[in-house]
């Protein structure tokens, strides 16, 4: 996939945003604008919604956004082959590319057929006990991720398959809905049963848009809403996670994927080369073969890295810098009344609107930017429904990092499908609102309680973000 004419048009004239003065750096009852990601939102509602650069971004970073995006889009190649930079896929692997999970740099979703290929999914592993650093301990055998695909004269690790059961439950009005139980089973793993202790995570891609500008937040914005034992008393105890960043070599404050496991974008885009195509980095420099994979060991590889520091830091400028869409509709009657909803049943409290971005470490067009995540990057407990009973670093088995919400209308645009949480087990946003239990118990049950007109306005107010 190639993208590099239908931007430039965005790019001639910057937008004219108007933000909103937000003293503190979050605030839950601060208005709404259209603009999500304040000066770097990009006014576009088609399927290349998530992959417009920054409104704000100058020429010279424009020109390594563009590098970046065509590193993210590369097919990397089994080694040795001609083009040494782009060679070391493997030996497994899950995908060749960035934008085989992330397609569009948007959001994956689980088979379309029972017992078919995860495209843009995949299985996290581990066992009991605590890795170095304070990490899952990884399978043995198996690593910390099951790769589905390998070259040639390396066996793949295994396959997985997902069953589905339906449960039916209906809003306090009466009316009827359903949901899907998903199940997970393996086949063909080479290298013997997974074991009994085994801890399974699925995981379907997230969207990519707006990553920069998260982690512009400040650590202090963070530590000011985290609240782990509810001192508030409010029944939303939300928690920071705390991980090692490779990059950074210390323990630092979690804010990236499914359970904020990763503390920064390099990190984050350095260990998901490494684990989902199989290159190394300085980050990573060690090939994804744990013991007893023979055949993996023995594999020829790539440069040392593979994956260069170069284009480690382009890759990461591009995610660092993928703009936000603009909001749609939002002076129609219905989405105001759900904005007001949201706020009444509890959602804002951990789908936090609001933030004032602190200063960036290497780019100012992020930084100073009033945005609207809706998020608290915070961990909570969401019930025994979506528990994996995986841990990952501080995260217990019942907790998740809250999903940041912009952009959640446009991924049937973007993506073609409209599969939501983790695990894309929701077929709706809707029946991704029904499956939160724990600290979301109370606002999930209120939802329910609404009736067919209320309901239809809070799905409109999150269709317009």
């Amino acid at each position: 996939m190639q993208r590099t004419l239908w931007v430039t048009v965005a790019l001639i004239l910057p937008l004219i945003l108007s933000a909103t003065i937000v003293k503190a750096g979050y605030d839950i009852k601060a208005p709404i604008s259209a603009s999500p990601g304040g000066e770097t939102t990009q006014p576009t509602r088609g399927k290349n919604s998530f992959s417009l650069p920054a409104a704000n971004i100058n020429r010279d970073q424009l020109r390594i956004f563009f590098f970046g995006n065509k590193l993210f889009n590369t097919n990397w190649v089994i080694a040795p082959a001609s083009v040494k930079t782009l060679d070391g896929l493997g030996p497994t692997f899950n995908r060749v590319s960035c934008s085989g999970c992330h397609l569009r740099d948007g959001r994956g979703q689980p088979p379309t057929k029972k017992g078919g290929e995860f495209l843009s999914m995949l299985v996290r592993l581990s066992v009991p006990g605590a890795a170095e650093h304070g990490g899952p301990n990884p399978h043995p055998i198996y690593g910390d991720q099951l790769n589905d695909r390998s070259i040639p004269s390396v066996p793949a690790e295994g396959k997985v398959m997902i069953e589905t059961t339906e449960i039916s439950g209906q809003f306090a009005d009466g009316t009827p809905y359903s949901l899907l139980r998903p199940e997970y089973h393996f086949s063909d793993l080479a290298f013997g049963p997974l074991g009994p202790d085994i801890m399974i995570s699925p995981r379907v891609a997230p969207a990519v848009i707006g990553l920069g500008l998260l982690e512009a937040i400040s650590e202090e914005d963070l530590k000011a809403i985290a609240d782990p034992k509810d001192v508030d008393d409010d029944g939303i105890s939300g928690r920071l996670n705390h991980v090692w960043d490779q990059g950074k070599k210390a323990m630092r404050i979690g804010r990236f994927g499914w359970k904020s496991n990763a503390a920064s974008l390099l990190h984050q885009n350095a260990a998901a080369a490494f684990g989902d195509i199989g290159l190394t980095s300085n980050l990573f420099p060690e090939q994804n073969c744990p013991e007893g994979q023979d055949a993996c060991r023995n594999a020829p590889i790539g440069n040392a890295p593979e994956l260069s520091d170069e284009f480690l830091d382009k890759m990461t400028l591009y995610t660092q810098t993928l703009a936000v869409p603009i909001r749609r509709h939002v002076d129609e009657p219905d989405v105001v009344a759900g904005e007001s909803l949201f706020r009444d049943i509890g959602c804002a409290s951990c789908h936090i609107p609001t933030f004032v971005t602190g200063k960036h470490p290497a780019l100012p067009i992020l930084s100073n930017q009033t945005i609207h995540p809706f998020t608290d990057l915070l961990l909570h407990d969401m019930g025994d429904d979506l528990a994996d009973g995986r841990t990952d670093f501080v995260a217990t088995g019942k907790e998740w990092r809250t999903a940041p919400l912009w952009g959640i209308g446009l991924v049937e645009a973007v993506n073609k499908h409209s599969r939501f949480l983790h695990d894309g087990r929701a077929r709706s946003i809707e029946e991704a609102i029904l499956w939160h239990g724990g600290e979301a118990k109370n606002a999930k049950d209120s939802y329910r309680s609404l009736d067919a007109l209320e309901r239809g306005q809070l799905l409109a107010f999150l269709n317009s973000l």
